[in-house]
């Protein structure tokens, strides 16, 4: 059987709930089909680069998979016809990374953090060098002099 990691979106109006139901129900045609879901992470509910669907933000679940191809297209094909699935993706991998995604790490990262004063924010990359004097005179036209107006040419160039 083949590995493959699977993402889908789910519409923001769901509950969390009902986002695990459309997992169980996944899982259960791809079970039927002979194949198995491992990990299953929860994203959360995330903001969307532009509408889709009419929808601003989705649930993210990320699932892997360890099935034949037909439990695949077949699982495929329902989220296709699913009104709750906004979009999917999978992608067939080598082996099954251990332990949190990315997507995980990069939260438990946020949340080690603290709050924005606790940061140490270092030298500014805009602040720290010296431009030197940025004077450009006078703004009323300083020795310049007078301005005459332009002089209109009739009838083009000669």
């Amino acid at each position: 059987m083949a590995l493959y990691e699977h993402v889908f979106l789910a519409r923001q109006d769901l509950s969390q709930q009902q986002v695990d139901a459309l997992v169980e129900h996944y899982r259960d045609v791809v079970s039927s089909l002979g194949g198995s879901i491992g990990r299953v992470e929860n994203w959360g509910l995330k903001s969307l680069t532009y509408r889709v669907k009419k929808n601003r933000k989705a649930y993210y679940t990320l699932m892997d998979l360890d099935c034949p191809p037909a439990a695949l297209n077949e699982m495929e094909r329902q989220m296709g016809l699913s009104e709750d699935v906004l979009r999917f993706l999978t992608i067939k991998v080598d082996k099954h990374e251990e332990g949190a995604s990315a997507m995980m790490q990069k939260r438990e990262e946020r949340s080690d953090r603290g709050s924005f004063g606790d940061r140490d924010r270092g030298p500014r990359s805009f602040g720290d060098r010296d431009r030197g004097s940025r004077s450009f005179g006078d703004r009323d036209g300083g020795d310049r002099g007078p301005r005459r107006p332009r002089e209109a040419v009739e009838g083009g160039a000669e």
